[in-house]
């Protein structure tokens, strides 16, 4: 088959981001995806920033992606809950991205993530040229397609091999290894958003939970009163001696 990725010819007239439609008109089907995508993107940032000092990378969150040309235009794209693309420009002409264009971007996403809202059955849909794990695999080509289902505390990984998708096996810690961006997906049982959820989340390669800012902020916050605890004791210390520490 010819592939939607392949760059137009000189003087083509295909439509870019700012000519097709950023929606299909449809719902959020869950309430959770939207803290569920903030989640994800803002535990990675820091990893992303040492991996692309130069910036140069592209987060969709329900952002259409589209990879063939159709009537409506909106029947040629799919619109992952999460996907990240790397050595792409933040902006397009200084202009934010409406969509993701294949022929218009060329790269394709390393990792999609689809959040389950029924029963899963369009997550798996391997119909051609119409389901979206078909699509994923066939024509947009991503190396990493994960689908998480919070109802079942759980999270399929498939990555592209031989140009088929192959499900992988979860290490010790029950994560499964994104080699490329040196980073583990998994469930993290906890609370975020004052919901206590099984949400999807990334650790390193070691086994360390990726924090969020506010949960960074708070670690360090712990760590500067711990220190004030210990300074204040050495001081209480000092003064039992009758020494009296220095300003």
């Amino acid at each position: 088959m010819t592939s939607a990725i392949n760059p137009p010819t000189s003087g083509s007239t295909l439509p870019d981001h700012t000519q097709l439609p950023e929606s299909d008109g449809t719902f959020v089907k869950n309430w959770q995806d939207h803290p569920q995508s903030i989640l994800l993107t803002d535990s990675i940032t820091p990893v992303l920033k040492q991996l692309h000092p130069d910036s140069q990378y592209c987060i969709g969150q329900d952002l259409g992606i589209y990879w063939r040309i159709t009537d409506p235009p909106e029947r040629g794209a799919e619109a992952p809950d999460w996907f990240y693309v790397p050595n792409v420009p933040l902006l397009l002409n200084g202009q934010t991205r409406r969509s993701y264009v294949l022929w218009q971007e060329y790269i394709a996403p390393l990792i999609i993530l689809e959040f389950v809202s029924g029963n899963g059955n369009e997550e798996r849909d391997k119909t051609p040229w119409k389901g979206k794990f078909w699509i994923y695999e066939q024509v947009i080509r991503t190396p990493f397609y994960g689908i998480y289902e919070v109802n079942k505390a759980s999270v399929e990984v498939y990555e592209l091999i031989g140009g088929r998708y192959q499900l992988l096996a979860a290490n010790e810690r029950g994560h499964y290894a994104i080699t490329p961006l040196g980073v583990e997906l998994g469930i993290w049982q906890g609370q975020y958003q004052n919901a206590e959820l099984p949400w999807l989340r990334w650790w390193d390669l070691q086994g360390n939970l990726l924090l969020t800012g506010e949960e960074r902020a708070e670690q360090e916050s712990q760590r500067a009163e711990q220190e004030q605890q210990r300074a204040d004791r050495l001081t209480a210390q000092l003064r039992a001696l009758g020494i009296e520490p220095e300003a």
